[in-house]
């Protein structure tokens, strides 16, 4: 959410902004909201002149009593209680006025670092580097559900009569993976300096709209029936979420923390069969990383992140690319992101397992997390990345390290975790 202050003083810019992430049908709300803020600060001002007003004459009331003139006293006290009337008025007027501006400011993309590149969606994403050299085999690679099918590690059929498209059984050795790559990501992030947390996995209302935008939550969050309670879509939700309401320390920062959690996405839309399987998911488990430091150490620390991943698969032997998201496909509250695409032996080209995202103050602002340091108090800035998301993220491993005979190799970073397996057989 970007400050009020600074779209007042700024409101071509802001526009500009927009324009930049062709959202043309938002610029009306920068001259609506200003006009609403000037509204507001004019009703307070009228408040705050009247409440000076009544002090004073409360003060008048108290002499003139002491002096016997009760008669004066009265009537301005019949001024007082008239005033009364109207500051309450101004107070509910001044609630619904704040309440149509935080509303609108909601709505108003944050400003995008000048280093993103400008294009309406996802096809205009920039390749920045390649990480690994792609192979293709001499061998036909199956689609991922029959890997796993082969593998007796997939059960789609039972997961459909259980609760629908979109879920699904990991069994036997596909299982026993999942886990251990989820173990060896918390790990590897923990050798990393980042302190492992468990979160909540349902949050209130005000973390949800404190987290993301309106069009995220639609589009993905399940709300519990009859709670103020959702479930999350990522961990970073709740993680951010723990700061809320609180001053934090200046001394303290940076905080760095590296969650799990299980994940709930309504995923709304059509897709094509590469999407199908275990690809795109109402449920799905994630190891997170957050952090949220000073503003001028953010673009340290996004870099720090995304390379973080990098370094994961390519520990694991998956080849892997970074591309830098364009104004239009960034979310509202993202200042900068970044997206990790595994390659895909089978489909020969890329696609994503992680994305890191930079979110300025927009999170820290809307939650109130704010720094105290010796010249006073300001919003953090916060960060998130995938560290990895199986399974999405085992139809990578599958491809990349499917054998001529079926069997699936297991990198040594892994085997550990894998009971010392150094394969998976059919």
């Amino acid at each position: 959410m970007i400050d009020i202050k600074f779209l007042r003083e700024n409101p071509e810019a802001v526009k500009e902004n927009i324009r930049k992430k062709f959202q043309d049908h938002k610029l009306a709300l920068v001259d609506e909201v200003i006009a609403l803020d000037a509204q507001a600060r004019k009703t307070q001002q009228e408040a705050d002149n009247l409440r000076a007003d009544r002090n004073k004459l409360s003060k008048q009331i108290g002499a003139l009593m002491g002096q016997g003139k009760k008669e004066e006293a009265e009537e301005i006290k019949k001024q007082v209680n008239a005033q009364a009337k109207t500051l309450e008025e101004l107070a509910e007027k001044e609630k619904e006025l704040g309440e149509k501006v935080n509303k609108i400011m909601m709505t108003i993309p944050n400003i995008i670092d000048p280093s993103v590149p400008i294009g309406k969606s996802d096809a205009d994403n920039v390749e920045i580097q390649k990480y690994g050299d792609p192979v293709v085999p001499d061998f036909e690679i199956p689609y991922h559900t029959e890997i796993m099918e082969r593998l007796h590690g997939l059960d789609l059929d039972s997961a459909r009569k259980v609760a629908g498209n979109g879920f699904y059984y990991l069994m036997g050795d596909i299982a026993r993976l999942h886990s251990a790559v989820i173990s060896y990501a918390r790990d590897f992030m923990i050798d990393k300096g980042f302190v492992y947390c468990v979160p909540p996995f349902m949050i209130r209302s005000n973390v949800v709209t404190g987290v993301m935008s309106f069009d995220e939550m639609d589009a993905m969050m399940y709300k519990i029936e009859g709670e103020d309670l959702y479930l999350i879509g990522t961990s970073e939700h709740s993680m951010i979420g723990k700061f809320i309401d609180t001053i934090i320390p200046e001394a303290e920062l940076p905080k760095t923390l590296t969650s799990y959690s299980p994940c709930f996405r309504k995923e709304k839309g059509a897709h094509g069969l590469e999407e199908r399987g275990v690809y795109r998911i109402h449920q799905f488990e994630k190891q997170e990383m957050i952090v949220v430091c000073k503003p001028e150490e953010s673009p340290m620390w996004f870099d720090k992140l995304w390379q973080n991943t990098v370094d994961l698969f390519q520990s694991l032997d998956i080849p892997v690319r970074t591309l830098e998201c364009c104004s239009g496909d960034l979310a509202d509250l993202k200042v900068k992101s970044i997206d990790v695409e595994a390659w895909s032996p089978r489909q020969k080209k890329y696609f994503e397992v992680g994305s890191c995202s930079n979110l300025g103050d927009a999170q820290a602002r809307r939650l109130k997390i704010r720094v105290s340091a010796e010249n006073g108090k300001y919003f953090a800035h916060t960060l998130n990345n995938t560290v990895v998301a199986p399974p999405r993220m085992l139809i990578a491993f599958l491809e990349n390290n499917l054998q001529a005979d079926g069997s699936v190799k297991i990198p040594k970073a892994l085997q550990l975790y894998m009971g010392g397996k150094t394969e998976i057989k059919q």
